[in-house]
């Protein structure tokens, strides 16, 4: 056994040698490098992942850490118009993960402090000095995250965002694409400060190849809300890590839409540190043919009296791959837990696409409430047989009982214009993959 872990270690420390002679570290002031130099001797030591490690079973990394990116076919803007368009926000524009000072607004907003990571790294001088890395370290135990160390050490654009109050309107993050071959990292920090509130939304396909790190320090009574939709290049590859902690009465809601892409994998790990903290995570994916999407959740109560959710749903058509890993860890001090998860896939067209779950419970208090499912299956007939028998054509059933399938993951959004503004694009990629 220990010959073996001997081996894969050093399987992964190769593959990271390979990737990182590609790399060369950022310059910076103080404290970013020695962040920076930080997450490279976590990286060193844990190397980068293979099919062999368990939380990589399912999904295979090599388009991650391979040294170079191949090029993926630029689709430009949804047919549809940019999500959220619609919504009164603060922009903030990226191509190929360059912050594009022309295409965003001003970044002065009332409640907020926003620097650009790039702009925060020439100083010495900065919050984010005790921000930057800090929760993406925490989170390497007990699953190691080492793509998220390579991102906190070699990405070079981002935004650092500190709330100080209610934010009126949503800051939304949108991501554009220009070269082919962009191969692109970005590192996010947000830290709101006890009793604040804002919104972030996040869009667009970003890059050939994608690699984000987002930290969310929410502090007591503090309420962060995150919305995010992927899309919509069919060859794109990415990973997303969100690491965040949740203090006393603090509330952290997130809801990701994803659409398209040959390879993504959405990992969250979430610490609810406070009594009576809330954490909820949900999740829709829409995939067809040469379509991989894997979200890998870790929940932690560590705090009594707190509530978590994972709600995901799934659908798959003509070949895609569906994974989900989800993990509630109840600690000895948390009671009165209260913890829920659910994953399920909706398989249309045949039986040519799959779904692979992994949910696990692991508690150590005595006074809980925990419970996870998952389920894989097709339309009820007798559902379509009855919207068919009230003169409905086929495909439009199919996608009214697509949309009420992944009606809970979007329930999850508490603002009802953003919910809305998702339904619509969900509604628009179900209009064009019918048939």
């Amino acid at each position: 056994m220990a010959l073996r872990r001997e081996v894969l270690l050093k399987a992964r420390q190769e593959a990271a040698s390979a990737r990182l002679d590609a790399l060369t570290l950022p310059a910076g002031g103080g404290w970013i490098t020695r962040a920076r130099e930080d997450a490279l001797t976590r990286l060193r030591a844990m190397g980068l992942p293979t099919r062999r490690d368990e939380y990589w079973k399912f999904t295979d990394p090599a388009a991650l850490v391979a040294p170079a990116t191949d090029s993926a076919e630029l689709l430009g803007e949804d047919p549809d118009g940019t999500v959220f368009d619609t919504i009164d926000r603060l922009k903030i524009v990226f191509v190929d993960g360059e912050f594009d000072a022309d295409a965003s607004d001003d970044l002065a907003a009332e409640g907020l402090e926003i620097t650009r990571l790039a702009e925060a790294a020439r100083h010495d001088l900065h919050w984010a000095r005790d921000a930057y890395g800090l929760l993406e370290a925490e989170g390497q135990a007990p699953v190691e995250r080492p793509l998220a160390a390579l991102n906190t050490a070699f990405a070079t654009d981002g935004v650092l965002i500190r709330a100080t109050g209610k934010v009126s309107r949503p800051v939304a993050l949108h991501y554009l694409r220009k070269d082919g071959n962009a191969d692109a990292m970005v590192h996010h920090c947000i830290k709101l400060e006890p009793g604040s509130e804002m919104t972030l939304l996040e869009s667009g396909a970003a890059a050939a190849r994608f690699s984000q790190v987002l930290e969310v320090d929410v502090g007591d009574g503090a309420r962060f809300n995150h919305v995010r939709t992927q899309g919509r290049d069919h060859e794109r590859v990415s990973n997303s890590n969100l690491f965040a902690r949740v203090g006393e009465g603090g509330v952290l809601k997130s809801f990701t839409l994803s659409a398209n892409g040959a390879l993504t994998r959405n990992e969250a790990f979430i610490t609810l540190n406070g009594r009576d903290g809330v954490a909820h995570i949900a999740g829709a994916a829409l995939g067809d043919g040469a379509f991989h999407h894997d979200d890998t959740v870790f929940i932690t109560h560590a705090a009594p009296a707190c509530e978590s959710r994972q709600v995901y749903k799934k659908v798959l058509r003509g070949g895609a791959t569906g994974v989900f890993q989800g993990k509630i860890l109840v600690k000895q001090p948390a009671q009165l837990t209260d913890g829920y998860q659910i994953s399920q896939a909706l398989l249309l067209g045949g039986d040519d696409s799959q779904f692979l779950a992994k949910p696990e419970l692991e508690i150590y208090a005595d006074d809980v409430k925990c419970s996870h499912g998952s389920t894989t299956g097709e339309i009820d007939p007798e559902q379509l047989f009855y919207l068919r028998s009230r003169g409905m054509p086929e495909e439009e059933a199919s996608a009214l009982l697509v949309l009420a399938f992944v009606a809970e993951a979007i329930e999850e959004i508490e603002n009802p214009d953003l919910a809305e503004d998702v339904r619509t694009h969900l509604a628009g990629w179900l209009d064009r993959h019918r048939g």
